[in-house]
């Protein structure tokens, strides 16, 4: 297929060609991957500027979204890719093999360092979703710095470089310019640009990290000359999206049960008991229990009800061999579906990708973090239905954008399965609102109880 760059592809190949410290900000269906391949056949086949790239992806991205991008255009197709992935004997293999780009999951960032040590062969690297190396902390993180002197160009990928604070953006920038703009450490970022929010002073903890006046701007403006931020609303027209809440109604024993969690923080079964001793835990249990089972204290399912399942069978008949994509959130979610429906098919692999864009598959399975980033499945369907709901802001838009991107020719249908008077109402309202996060978390859970306990 012909390439034929939009406006906003031509400013980011641009970029990415002019600036050996690049971040492309760019949010989904803006053809980050494509935009990033022709900057890399650019720079190593009419520049001769690098000679052997790194990229680092999601796994499932790494599997299948960077080589099926190289070959679907004209001009990448003569690009090699060697997929640096699975047991160690293959991923060896793999490096051995001559390529142009060889592609492999952050999870081997760690293995690959050490594998090569200070004989590091990679000119250019490429992070294929930066955010993922938002803490300093993680030994991906500093394995990656080990090696970034060597790095003479890099590249990092995201829609989303700081999904829940400001705070997270100083790895991500470290790794692009080795601290020249945000500073040399985390400490030095975060005492510039903020101040101590919530804490608890007998312990000394601080809870989070609150911007001082005018910080933000002066962090856009320090980062400025090296990231472009571009957002799809600014430059496409995405397909109408419909969003939809199907209201499920819990009866009479299944709801006592979620009433008595909510309220006792323990829900006793005939051979063992639920409990839930945190805010964060009673919401995990709570949100389980809306969708019709629950883990006990031995990690035994529990099953509470079908109500949700009733709901996505009205759904798929409804349908009328539509294909549907559902997003699940735990893993007896996933039994208790396929269970049901025996035509149902998980999301693994690159094959199961192909089947679902080839409309071989009438429902699809996916957990929202394995269909997060990267993934192009608008060819397969046009409806998703949330089997149950996610707090992560990031991870929901995230997976809503597997459809509703560049490409899909239909209109898209988000339905979501809501249990009433449960959790889901207030997961429901803070994706709304966008204010999903730790505190809407711990709100919406001091609210439920604060509910239970006056109906006592």
């Amino acid at each position: 297929m012909e390439f034929i760059p939009h406006d906003y592809q031509k400013i980011a190949i641009d970029h990415v060609i002019n600036h050996p410290e690049s971040g492309l900000f760019l949010t989904m269906g803006l053809g980050k991957t494509v935009s990033t391949l022709t900057a890399v056949s650019d720079l190593m086949y009419d520049y001769f500027e690098v000679s052997k790239v790194l990229v680092i992806a999601p796994k499932r991205v790494a599997e299948d979204t960077w080589s099926r991008e190289t070959e679907k255009w004209d001009h990448t197709q003569h690009l090699r890719i060697s997929k640096v992935l699975g047991p160690k004997r293959n991923r060896i293999a793999a490096l051995e093999r001559e390529a142009d780009l060889y592609v492999t999951n952050r999870e081997n960032v760690e293995w690959l360092v050490d594998y090569y040590k200070k004989q590091w062969p990679f000119d250019m690297v490429v992070i294929d979703e930066l955010s993922s190396f938002k803490s300093s902390k993680a030994r991906r993180f500093k394995a990656l710095r080990k090696v970034r002197p060597l790095i003479k160009r890099i590249v990092g990928l995201t829609g989303t470089p700081s999904p829940n604070s400001l705070i997270d953006l100083w790895p991500q920038l470290y790794l692009l310019d080795q601290g020249e703009r945000l500073g040399k450490s985390v400490t030095k970022y975060r005492d510039t640009y903020f101040k101590p929010g919530r804490r608890d002073p007998r312990r000394h903890i601080v809870f989070n990290w609150d911007l001082r006046e005018g910080a933000e701007e002066e962090i856009y403006e320090q980062i400025g000359d090296i990231c472009i931020s571009m957002k799809s609303e600014d430059w496409l027209k995405l397909p109408d999206r419909i969003d939809n809440n199907i209201k499920v109604t819990l009866k009479g024993a299944s709801m006592n049960k979620y009433k008595q969690l909510e309220k006792d923080l323990l829900l006793p079964f005939e051979d063992s008991d639920v409990v839930a001793d945190t805010a964060a835990v009673l919401s995990n249990k709570l949100l389980q229990l809306a969708n019709g089972a629950i883990y006990d204290e031995n990690e035994e399912v529990q099953q509470v009800h079908d109500e949700k399942l009733d709901a996505l069978e009205d759904m798929i008949e409804g349908a009328n061999g539509e294909p549907i994509l559902v997003f699940y959130s735990y893993k007896h979610d996933l039994e208790r579906i396929k269970a049901r429906f025996k035509n149902a098919r998980k999301l693994e692999t690159s094959k199961d990708i192909e089947a679902w864009n080839k409309k071989k598959v009438p429902l699809f399975l996916a957990h929202p973090a394995s269909a997060g980033h990267g993934l192009n499945l608008q060819d397969g369907g046009n409806i998703i239905v949330w089997f149950g709901l996610t707090w992560s802001l990031e991870l929901y838009q995230q997976a809503n954008a597997r459809l509703h991107r560049q490409g899909q020719k239909e209109k898209v249908f988000i339905h979501h399965l809501i249990a009433e008077g449960t959790m889901d109402g207030q997961v429901m309202e803070a994706l709304k609102h966008k204010s999903v996060g730790q505190d809407a978390l711990m709100e919406a859970v001091k609210a439920r109880i604060k509910e239970a306990a006056a109906q006592q």
